[in-house]
């Protein structure tokens, strides 16, 4: 499923051209090859298929995040997790 729940970037590293962000509390590596020149830390960027896409504004990264955490707390604790975890798979998997 592909929800592009907005993650927070909270470490960089440009010799790798990778970010490690955090969704909603689960933090992972992602690649920024597509939005290296533009991104820093504290950047709120979407992510498709394990790669930063794009970078948005603070304000609309916090007004998705609160949807999404209204639609999480009527979830399981590992559904809600396995969710987020997956939330940037977009290959009907």
């Amino acid at each position: 499923m592909c929800l592009s729940i907005p993650s927070k970037v909270v470490d960089i590293d440009r010799d790798e051209v990778t970010a490690i962000v955090d969704t909603m509390g689960v933090k992972r590596k992602v690649g920024i090859d597509f939005i290296a020149d533009e991104v820093k830390k504290g950047d709120y960027v979407l992510i498709h298929i394990g790669y930063a896409m794009n970078v948005i504004s603070e304000e609309d990264a916090l007004d998705s995040i609160d949807t999404y955490r209204e639609i999480l707390e009527l979830m399981e604790e590992e559904e809600r997790k396995q969710t987020i975890m997956d939330g940037d798979r977009c290959d009907g998997r």
